[in-house]
């Protein structure tokens, strides 16, 4: 007897929310005459298309190709063998028809198309006409010139921005996750205050902070932080390189950047002060408030990200810093970073039911703020939901 789905998954999307997935990505392939979807991953940050079919997370940098039919169950290929299949377990194994495992690693060039093989003898086998790939960018090289090479005949057309399109806008259901996630990071926020002191490594705070949101139902963590003494820029730094000792008088700035139950990903940014707050950092950190206020007052439906980048690059360049280059606000998902990007070339205009964070930063010689919350757009403006004070803290 097979265990049930709730033993196995800490919060499964709900049958009714996947066939509404289902039906949408069937209309929209009904409308460009496509009879297959095929789509790949192999990490938990980026590239979650599978995870939106199927609810399962693909991570570890082990590859998982999915094939989904305008008319039938979905084929579901991943690490395994005919011994230990892979894929999901049955219980898991929602809208999937046939879960194929093959021994390849991306680290075995010689097996790195035997997924490909599996879609080339499916699709042929069904006689497919018109394919389309979906996260393109996510596909092994190999994988995908295999397929290239092998569907003469059949028609590769890039589906991505049509997915896009439908994952942008939240349901109900994943509304209350997000929110989810949002109040995961605030407790994480809260937590943390009252455990940083000086003599900690920050891999230590890293490693409390991942500790508290697994815990609490979190899949996957990516939490950058930094310190520095006052007077200077604490930047924010990926885990290689967080082995500073804090010290007293310091700034540490926290980036939270986990999902939550469910997978879905909000993230948030503060700075806490080890003695009390230097004049410069409560300067600049306002600079970030209110830009990041201003982004999310822009935050309406049928807006222009191009329109809301410009309205920030102004604010920040009448306050005497340089215009923004990075992506300071897009998107977010089942991915760290989804669209719509809040950058020029961005086609996808705002719509209600987007969840958008947004991390506008201010930085001087002397001091570093990046003031990141996420917003729920919705018919009448924007909702913040994270809780946590748009302050610098002091311990």
């Amino acid at each position: 007897m097979s265990e049930p789905i709730n033993e196995l998954i800490r919060q499964p999307i709900s049958t009714k929310e996947l066939e509404r997935r289902w039906s949408e990505a069937r209309k929209a392939m009904a409308m460009e005459d496509v009879d297959f979807l095929v789509m790949q991953g192999s990490n938990s940050y980026l590239g979650m298309y599978i995870r939106w079919f199927i609810d399962i997370e693909v991570e570890n940098g082990y590859p998982w190709t999915v094939i989904f039919p305008a008319d039938d169950e979905m084929i579901a290929i991943s690490h395994g063998s005919p011994v230990a299949p892979g894929g999901p377990p049955p219980a898991a194994a929602r809208g999937i028809k046939s879960r194929i495992g093959l021994p390849y690693f991306l680290s075995a060039h010689y097996t790195n198309t035997m997924d490909a093989e599996v879609v080339v003898r499916e699709l042929r086998a069904r006689n497919a006409k018109r394919v389309g790939i979906v996260g393109k960018a996510f596909f092994s090289a190999a994988s995908y010139e295999y397929m290239v090479a092998n569907l003469q005949g059949v028609e590769l057309v890039d589906f991505t921005d049509a997915i896009d399109r439908i994952q942008v806008i939240k349901s109900e259901e994943e509304i209350a996750l997000i929110k989810q996630t949002a109040r995961l990071q605030d407790e994480a926020w809260s937590h943390i205050l009252g455990y940083v002191r000086p003599g900690l490594k920050e891999y230590e705070v890293r490693a409390e902070l991942q500790r508290f949101c697994v815990e609490r139902g979190s899949e996957a963590q990516w939490l950058m932080l930094g310190s520095a003494p006052a007077g200077q820029a604490a930047h924010q730094k990926p885990s290689f390189f967080q082995n500073r000792t804090l010290r007293s008088g310091d700034q540490l700035t926290i980036l939270i950047e986990v999902n939550g139950p469910g997978g879905y990903y909000t993230e948030i940014a503060r700075t806490v002060c080890l003695g009390p707050v230097p004049d410069e950092l409560a300067r600049v950190w306002e600079v970030a408030v209110e830009a990041q206020k201003i982004t999310a007052s822009r935050l309406l439906p049928g807006a222009n990200p191009a329109d809301l980048l410009r309205a920030n690059n102004d604010f920040m360049v009448s306050r005497g810093y340089p215009a923004e280059h990075r992506i300071y606000a897009h998107g977010q998902g089942y991915n760290l970073v989804e669209r719509p990007l809040i950058r020029e070339d961005e086609p996808m205009l705002l719509a209600a039911g987007m969840n958008i964070a947004v991390h506008p930063m201010a930085i001087s010689d002397k001091a570093f703020a990046n003031c990141c919350d996420n917003y729920i757009i919705t018919e009448n403006g924007a909702e913040r939901i994270h809780q946590t004070p748009l302050e610098v803290f002091s311990v």
